[in-house]
């Protein structure tokens, strides 16, 4: 039987990249998918090219999200799975940061998260799943994401908070932290193709595994700490970084 039959999920930023990936994965283990994202025509594209039930709706506005839940709790009245994905970064050196990347970069990822987290919990289920995107920026100290990792590593701090304020519930709650990954977010950073090329050399030659990950190795992981396979798991966080970090010190 498939490990997500007649389960609800949510996954915010569902129309590309990670959230995408999950969201197919999601239905192909017999799940119900809502996804999201800001953009209508992409979110409608990917809904309909996965099965999915797109609903347009931004992060980083709280309005929003009220919406999202309203019409969640209209059509489901529960969700078993939510996957709080959605996230930007704005990769600058730490003096060029301006207030409005600053406040950008925190209100999605972070600030919107935690919203969309605490709205969703009266629709969360007693053993309900959650789990933050994260990034192994919230552990390194990579140069241009002086506002990026600090929203990440406070991501991974609530995901242990929460986690232990919902268990009470049984609701688990984890981070996954991944590390590079082909998803178009590198291609909005403005890069030409020849320094995205470039980028991805450099990156390969330092993951021990020598490659880039992909979107689909990451969906599956958030699937399995979704399923009642990671019935025991909580407030933890998974790397998934083809060994990058293993030793940064000669790297």
């Amino acid at each position: 039987m498939s490990r997500l039959t007649n389960k609800v999920a949510v996954v915010t930023g569902g129309n590309s990249g990670i959230g995408y990936a999950t969201a197919k994965e999601f239905i192909a283990e017999g799940a119900t998918v809502v996804i999201t994202g800001r953009n209508k025509a992409a979110v409608e594209l990917a809904a309909s090219e996965i099965g999915a039930v797109g609903i347009v709706s931004d992060q980083g506005d709280l309005q929003a999200i009220d919406q999202l839940v309203a019409a969640v709790k209209s059509r489901y009245g529960k969700v078993d799975t939510l996957f709080i994905n959605a996230g930007v970064a704005a990769f600058a050196p730490f003096e060029a940061i301006t207030e409005a990347q600053f406040d950008s970069n925190l209100d999605i990822n972070f600030k919107g998260a935690f919203f969309t987290l605490q709205k969703f919990l009266p629709l969360l289920k007693e053993g309900a799943s959650v789990t933050f995107l994260s990034s192994i920026n919230a552990y390194t100290g990579m140069s241009n994401t002086s506002v990026y990792a600090p929203s990440k590593a406070a991501l991974n701090s609530l995901t242990r908070t929460v986690a232990y304020e919902l268990a009470p519930r049984k609701i688990r709650v984890n981070a996954v932290c991944p590390g590079p990954i082909s998803t178009p977010i590198f291609e909005k950073l403005g890069l030409s193709e020849e320094a995205l090329q470039q980028f991805n050399v450099a990156i390969q030659a330092k993951v021990p595994l020598k490659r880039i990950g992909t979107s689909e190795e990451v969906a599956k992981l958030v699937t399995f700490l979704s399923s009642d396979d990671a019935l025991f798991i909580t407030g933890s966080e998974y790397v998934i970084d083809g060994g990058l970090n293993l030793n940064p010190i000669f790297n």
